[in-house]
């Protein structure tokens, strides 16, 4: 069998970038990753007793695949408590981590050649599952107005492709890779021309509970019947392995998502499912400790990098800086994270897949002892090219 006789959707699309050069650098024992948005937390232990008390209760069986009703339940309580969501159980899709919602949100709500607005820069993912579904992206620069997406910028989309039907934009808030958080206000300016133009918002949501010194606010408190949100618990809860995510959108469009989801994957693991209703029952406080040394790691890369002269995106949320290569390097960003791995044996994540071949994505979900490893090969990286005297 040739591979050009292959279905050509899948085969034009290139692996992920990301997981490709974490694999790259991976060869190296030694190597000292900030690549992978991977907490550094391990599953609380009340979440781990309570798949164990699964298993030891034979809950192995097919659950319904909307996801048992006690999750459902638990996640309408939960995020309506955390976030204001307005959403009842028959509202809610268990999905196999916030991937796996996206795509079958992706696969429902457009038809071939429709138009998805992406803000960059952004999750790799966006762009391959608009191609993967026969739709445009239509990718827009976000970094002269802080990495967050204008009013302005959805109706110059719009003029600029007259032949596209626009028909969604993507937001993610908090963002991966920049760590911007949408402010109320910057929302609500959005409101007007997404209703009017009638597009869907996918709005992934997942580092929501990852802020700091500021609020969380969704777009479907005031898009309720234009909105999907996108959430889970592997950044909340640290159980990125797990994969149990949800899809939360209004009467009728959810109930179409929910058979996508179901042709894709049937239902989420049913042990994982009943790990996941403990989460969300009595683990309303796990994020808070990890979010107080999140923020701590955060503030000592944001000083660290002003020492260094190095500019980048102010972080309010999730756990990533996106910085700046400075010019003088004269590198992109694949050579510049290639020599800090090979050199100093420091892994950090090239900025080109998120649309920006000057950056570097630093995630700080890891120890203070890596961070500090970084930062040294930073300084002495910048130091030999001539940036730092």
């Amino acid at each position: 069998m040739e591979i050009n006789q292959l279905n050509p959707d899948i085969v034009s699309v290139a692996p992920s970038a990301l997981r490709v050069f974490d694999h790259e650098i991976s060869a190296d024992p030694d190597i000292v990753k900030l690549t992978l948005g991977e907490p550094d937390f391990n599953v609380p232990e009340h979440i781990k007793q309570a798949a164990i008390a699964s298993i030891n209760a034979d809950q192995s069986h097919y659950p319904y695949y909307w996801g048992i009703q006690e999750l459902r339940d638990a996640a309408s309580t939960y995020y309506r408590e955390k976030f204001g969501y307005q959403y009842t159980a028959d509202q809610i899709v268990c999905t196999v981590g916030a991937t796996e919602g996206l795509s079958a949100t992706f696969k429902t709500l457009f038809q071939p050649g429709d138009g998805v607005l992406i803000p960059m820069p952004a999750y790799p993912v966006y762009k391959a599952m608009a191609l993967v579904n026969h739709l445009k992206p239509i990718m827009i620069d976000t970094t002269a107005n802080g990495c967050v997406l204008k009013p302005q910028q959805v109706t110059d989309a719009i003029k600029a492709n007259p032949d596209v039907t626009i028909r969604g934009v993507v937001i993610t808030d908090p963002s991966n890779p920049t760590g911007v958080v949408y402010s109320e206000d910057q929302l609500a300016a959005l409101v007007p021309v997404l209703r009017d133009n009638k597009i869907w918002v996918i709005s992934d949501e997942i580092y929501g509970e990852l802020t700091y010194g500021v609020q969380h606010y969704s777009l479907s408190r005031w898009l309720p019947d234009q909105t999907i949100i996108i959430n889970g618990l592997s950044k909340s809860h640290a159980m990125t392995g797990w994969r149990i995510g949800f899809a939360f959108g209004p009467t009728g469009v959810i109930d179409q998502i929910a058979k996508a989801h179901q042709f894709q994957v049937t239902t989420p693991t049913s042990i994982v499912q009943y790990a996941a209703v403990e989460a969300l029952t009595h683990g309303q406080n796990d994020a808070a400790a990890m979010r107080k040394v999140y923020e701590k790691r955060c503030d000592y890369l944001k000083q660290e990098l002003t020492k260094l002269g190095v500019t980048y995106v102010e972080p309010q949320g999730a756990f990533y800086i996106f910085m700046k290569i400075p010019e003088q390097c004269q590198l992109d960003s694949f050579a510049f994270a290639r020599q800090l791995a090979k050199d100093y044996h420091v892994g950090l994540m090239p900025g080109a897949p998120f649309g920006d071949p000057q950056a570097l994505r630093i995630s700080y979900a890891s120890s203070n002892e890596n961070l500090h490893a970084a930062v040294d090969a930073l300084t002495k990286e910048l130091t030999k090219l001539g940036v730092l005297a």
